[in-house]
Protein backbone atom coordinates (compact mmCIF):
# COMPACT_ATOMS: atom_id res chain seq x y z
CA UNK A 1 0.00 0.00 0.00
CA UNK A 2 1.30 3.46 -0.73
CA UNK A 3 -0.28 6.81 0.63
CA UNK A 4 0.13 10.60 -0.81
CA UNK A 5 -0.70 13.70 1.28
CA UNK A 6 -2.39 16.66 -0.68
CA UNK A 7 -3.45 19.49 -0.92
CA UNK A 8 -7.79 19.89 -2.46
CA UNK A 9 -8.93 23.49 -3.02
CA UNK A 10 -12.47 23.84 -3.94
CA UNK A 11 -13.28 27.05 -6.37
CA UNK A 12 -17.15 27.95 -4.77
CA UNK A 13 -18.98 26.38 -7.86
CA UNK A 14 -17.39 23.32 -6.36
CA UNK A 15 -17.97 23.78 -2.86
CA UNK A 16 -20.99 21.76 -2.43
CA UNK A 17 -19.78 18.74 -4.30
CA UNK A 18 -19.05 15.80 -2.68
CA UNK A 19 -15.67 15.55 -4.42
CA UNK A 20 -13.64 13.18 -1.76
CA UNK A 21 -16.24 11.08 -1.08
CA UNK A 22 -16.71 9.91 -4.85
CA UNK A 23 -12.67 9.47 -4.82
CA UNK A 24 -13.47 7.17 -1.59
CA UNK A 25 -16.05 5.20 -3.75
CA UNK A 26 -14.76 5.30 -7.60
CA UNK A 27 -11.33 4.14 -6.58
CA UNK A 28 -9.75 1.64 -4.33
CA UNK A 29 -8.18 4.43 -1.63
CA UNK A 30 -9.17 5.48 1.71
CA UNK A 31 -9.71 8.98 2.12
CA UNK A 32 -8.29 10.64 5.30
CA UNK A 33 -8.87 14.36 6.05
CA UNK A 34 -6.03 15.92 8.08
CA UNK A 35 -6.44 19.27 7.96
CA UNK A 36 -9.52 21.52 6.80
CA UNK A 37 -11.22 25.06 6.19
CA UNK A 38 -13.95 25.21 4.41
CA UNK A 39 -16.93 28.06 4.13
CA UNK A 40 -19.80 28.30 1.78
CA UNK A 41 -17.64 30.42 -1.10
CA UNK A 42 -14.45 28.08 -0.98
CA UNK A 43 -12.54 25.76 0.90
CA UNK A 44 -9.47 23.37 1.47
CA UNK A 45 -8.64 20.21 2.75
CA UNK A 46 -5.38 18.48 3.28
CA UNK A 47 -6.17 14.86 2.31
CA UNK A 48 -4.07 12.05 2.91
CA UNK A 49 -4.90 9.02 0.03
CA UNK A 50 -3.86 5.42 0.82
CA UNK A 51 -3.88 2.41 -1.65
CA UNK A 52 -2.29 1.02 -4.97
CA UNK A 53 -0.03 3.72 -6.59
CA UNK A 54 -2.51 3.52 -9.57
CA UNK A 55 -5.44 4.05 -7.66
CA UNK A 56 -4.08 6.89 -6.21
CA UNK A 57 -3.09 8.54 -9.44
CA UNK A 58 -6.56 7.84 -10.97
CA UNK A 59 -8.19 9.15 -7.84
CA UNK A 60 -6.19 12.44 -8.20
CA UNK A 61 -6.96 12.21 -12.12
CA UNK A 62 -10.88 11.81 -10.85
CA UNK A 63 -10.66 14.71 -8.74
CA UNK A 64 -9.38 17.27 -11.03
CA UNK A 65 -11.46 16.19 -13.62
CA UNK A 66 -14.28 17.49 -11.16
CA UNK A 67 -13.23 20.75 -11.05
CA UNK A 68 -10.76 21.03 -7.93
CA UNK A 69 -7.40 22.06 -7.56
CA UNK A 70 -4.62 18.89 -6.47
CA UNK A 71 -1.43 19.92 -5.05
CA UNK A 72 0.84 17.59 -3.69
CA UNK A 73 2.12 18.27 0.09
CA UNK A 74 4.59 15.40 0.20
CA UNK A 75 6.07 15.31 -3.63
CA UNK A 76 6.44 11.20 -3.34
CA UNK A 77 4.09 8.53 -3.01
CA UNK A 78 5.61 6.37 0.12
CA UNK A 79 5.03 2.90 -0.65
Amino acid sequence: MANLKVRITFPEDKIKEPIIYNAGKNYKVVTNIRRADVTEKTGWVDLELVGEVEEIENAIAGMKDAGVKVDPIERNIIE
